[in-house]
């Protein structure tokens, strides 16, 4: 019998499966699909690395920086701004502090006046001195946050409202206004990137460190039922094998807890990708592209990805990501409506762009509304753990987090030494 049984090999139960192995513990991990990752998944499509959906890495992430070696990572970083397209043109934002020189051509875009600089300078920063345990006392929604900051004009309509809806996967601004601060503090701190392999470059060495702690990762290996067995767990799995051990941690995606847990389904924000491929770029820019404008289509941001990691195409070929938001209530966007949408954007003729695939991502993200919750404990019932950023901070960072929580409890519980790595945000 081992002394843990980790059920699904995404970024929270690889990290938990290493510590508890680095610890001695007799460790083993199932995970249904083909490969690690979970949502963090890169395949190769005729030459390209499409990741599944849009993913950003951001190296500000506490959690991160603990537990992987980011310079093995070879990561590309986006610019430190945002593209908008506008009804005069397209304007450029970039971080004023790392840009100082860009600020004359922000504050010429129409884009930010004096007002709205000084209110989204109310509303950010706090979370550059207070950690999220304080942010989040009296929390209310991203919405009544900006309201209340005096945030009104156009850097919050034709900016910060659209850039934020590919972020947080949703643009009604129902967020946490602690949890969008907390993201807003990491975009400031961090530059946000994608290793040269894919995102699937950071499940893969968390995998690697866990088995060269002495972790066993059995792929194609699917949990169908959880049930007590005398002193310990059982776990059985769909080919009919059973596997036992002393605790069992759960750490699948958010639409399969339920099942194995009996817990709530957690709620989730969906984000539809397409990766398109072309010959030629519709401009050298390498920032993040959004729809300032007033009538917006289906696309909430666009990117040409081989700006930051060329290595995401073959020579000579470009790769664009289109993102759209995934409503659960309504049809997801379709092909022509999306072209329509980026020929706009980018005032571009895309009639050759080919479509590599469409990503269409349920449970992108754990919802994040107000108030913001304390991270849930990884205790679930006797010798259970439940891990997850959909128990943490709808991120990578809680994703981690959330791992390393699960791992300290089970040392814990278990009467074993204890990590010495802080764990909080």
């Amino acid at each position: 019998m081992h002394d843990v049984i980790v059920i699904g090999a995404g970024l929270a139960g690889l990290r938990c499966a290493g510590l508890l192995a680095a610890h001695g513990l007799d460790v083993v991990v199932l995970e249904a699909a083909d490969a690690v990752g979970g949502r963090q998944r890169t395949d190769i499509v005729d030459g390209f690395r499409l990741d599944r959906g849009f993913q950003v890495l951001n190296p500000a992430y506490p959690a991160l920086r603990r537990s992987v070696d980011l310079d093995a990572l070879a990561l590309g970083s986006f610019p430190v701004g945002v593209r908008v397209r506008t009804r005069d043109g397209m304007a450029e934002l970039r971080h004023p502090l790392r840009h100082p020189l860009s600020i004359g051509a922000s504050l010429s875009s129409g884009l930010v006046s004096g007002r709205d600089a000084v209110a989204l300078a109310r509303w950010a920063a706090p979370a550059l001195v207070r950690p999220l345990s304080r942010l989040a006392r009296n929390d209310v929604s991203m919405r009544e946050g900006w309201d209340a900051a005096g945030l009104r004009g156009p850097l919050r309509t034709a900016v910060l409202e659209p850039f934020l809806a590919g972020v947080l996967a949703e643009r009604r601004g129902e967020t946490s206004n602690a949890f969008a601060r907390l993201l807003v503090r990491y975009f400031a701190l961090g530059r946000p990137g994608l290793p040269a392999q894919g995102i699937a470059a950071v499940p893969e060495q968390l995998a690697a460190h866990a088995r060269a702690a002495g972790a066993d990762i059995r792929l194609g290996a699917g949990a169908e039922r959880i049930s007590a067995h005398g002193d310990g767990i059982r776990v059985d799995l769909t080919d009919g094998d059973s596997v036992r051990a002393a605790r069992v941690v759960v750490a699948v995606g958010p639409g399969d807890v339920a099942g194995l847990t009996g817990l709530p389904l957690p709620v989730t924000n969906g984000l539809q990708t397409w990766w398109f491929a072309a010959a030629e770029p519709p401009t050298r820019s390498a920032l993040l592209t959004v729809d300032g404008r007033d009538s917006r289509g289906p696309v909430v941001n666009t990117v040409v990805m081989t700006h930051t990691v060329p290595s995401y195409a073959p020579a000579g070929r470009h790769l664009i990501a289109a993102t759209c938001l995934l409503p659960r209530d309504g049809e997801p966007a379709e092909e022509n409506e999306v072209r329509r949408h980026l020929g706009e954007i980018w005032d571009a003729d895309i009639s050759a762009w080919e479509v590599l695939r469409r990503d269409d991502i349920e449970d992108a993200l754990p919802a994040q509304p107000a108030p913001l919750g304390a991270p849930r404990s990884p205790r679930y019932a006797e010798r259970m753990y439940v891990v997850g950023d959909h128990r943490d901070t709808a991120s990578i960072q809680g994703a981690i987090a959330s791992g390393e929580r699960a791992a300290r409890a089970i040392l814990a519980d278990s009467g074993s030494s204890r990590i010495d790595a802080p764990i909080s945000l």
